[in-house]
């Protein structure tokens, strides 16, 4: 990984505040990230095994906490550094502690797309769900589209079909982002192809995005092309005049009008 990516993924993970749901109360452990920023962070942030070793040898707690309770295992399965993770946890960092954010380790390693990590962190006892709402490992991963890290928290336990109010469920955050792929595998996991965001099926999402592939897909594994929705509108309603969508629902819902 290169310096601007890391970067990225460290603002996403230090700066990024939530509006919380009613069911999760704001975390009171809020300060300066960086006015405790160790050098174990840092070297588990770049993935530099080798100083990260002498750092735990040296005496630094693998615990070690920043203001915002983002610790060393954070930041290495941010940066997606499988090597640094299971050190780390070798040396007994809690894998299931909380940042300010709710964002689990787990969940760092489903925002880097490492299944790695992902893996390494359950073996060793980390919840394949999110400790709240607003920070689910799954929605997560099938929002980014990494199928295998869908895979592994599913097998761990994870549900396919965990419909959280403002997010949705796995599959529609998977239709949103038009990652097909990870549809199909929430889908073969047992995803319900017609549960969404409220009344809102993938399909719809699907119909909203124009995204044929997806149409397709769902419907091959029983999606309902006359459910509506809050506004009272089936998914071939909500596709654009004059798309090729039309199409495909024309086909697949047996009608011959244009």
């Amino acid at each position: 990984m290169d310096a601007e990516q890391v970067n990225i993924r460290s603002r996403e993970s230090q700066n990024t505040r939530r509006h919380f749901p009613d069911m999760c109360m704001s975390n009171p452990l809020m300060g300066d990230f960086a006015s405790d920023w160790s050098l174990l962070h840092d070297a588990s942030i770049h993935g530099r095994l080798v100083s990260l070793n002498k750092l735990i040898n040296q005496g630094f707690s693998v615990n070690q906490i920043t203001a915002d309770h983002v610790s060393p295992l954070h930041e290495a399965c941010l940066g997606g550094h499988p090597a640094c993770v299971k050190l780390l946890l070798k040396h007994g960092a809690e894998v299931n502690i909380p940042n300010v954010d709710w964002k689990t380790p787990v969940f760092n390693a489903c925002v880097s797309g490492n299944v790695a990590c992902v893996n390494l962190l359950l073996k060793h006892g980390a919840s394949p769900n999110g400790i709240c709402d607003v920070a689910s490992p799954i929605h997560e991963a099938a929002r980014r589209g990494y199928s295998d890290c869908v895979e592994s928290l599913s097998l761990a336990g994870a549900s396919v079909q965990q419909s959280i109010s403002h997010l949705g469920s796995p599959l529609y955050m998977a239709c949103e982002n038009q990652k097909v792929d990870t549809a199909k595998k929430l889908l073969e996991l047992g995803a319900s192809a017609n549960v969404g965001k409220d009344l809102d099926t993938p399909l719809h999402m699907a119909a909203r995005t124009s995204n044929a592939d997806l149409v397709n897909l769902l419907i091959d594994f029983g999606g309902d092309t006359q459910l509506k929705n809050a506004e009272g509108k089936r998914p071939s309603e909500l596709v654009q005049p004059n798309c090729p969508v039309n199409l495909v629902f024309n086909k697949r819902e047996g009608r011959t009008e244009p």
